[in-house]
C-alpha cells in the first residue's frame, strides 16, 4: 500500500479538524478559577457541618463525610503545591 500525495493531503486535512481547538473549550485560567473554587467550596462546606454538628444540628456521618472531603481537597491543593514548586526547581536547575 502506497500512499500518495493527494492522499496524505486528505488525511492531513481530515486530521486537522480533530485537533483543532473546539470554542466551547475553557483557557487554562477559566480552569484554574473553576477547580480553586471548587477547592474553597469544599473547605466551607465542611466548616459549615462542623458548625452544625457543634450546635447538635448535623448527625455524625455527615460531619465525618465532610471532614474527609475537606481534608481531600487540602491534599490535593498541597500535592498540586508541591508538583509546581519542584518544576519551577527543575527549571532553575536548567543550564542557560
Amino acid at each position: 500500500m502506497s500512499i500518495g500525495p493527494l492522499s496524505a493531503a486528505r488525511f492531513y486535512s481530515a486530521a486537522k479538524s480533530a485537533t483543532a481547538a473546539s470554542p466551547q473549550q475553557k483557557s487554562g485560567a477559566d480552569t484554574f478559577g473553576t477547580l480553586v473554587n471548587d477547592f474553597a467550596k469544599a473547605v466551607q462546606g465542611g466548616e459549615t457541618t462542623a458548625k452544625a454538628a457543634m450546635a447538635g444540628k448535623a448527625d455524625m456521618p455527615s460531619l465525618v463525610e465532610a471532614i474527609a472531603r475537606s481534608e481531600l481537597a487540602v491534599e490535593t491543593a498541597v500535592t498540586v503545591r508541591d508538583k509546581v514548586v519542584s518544576a519551577y526547581q527543575e527549571i532553575l536547575r536548567m543550564p542557560v
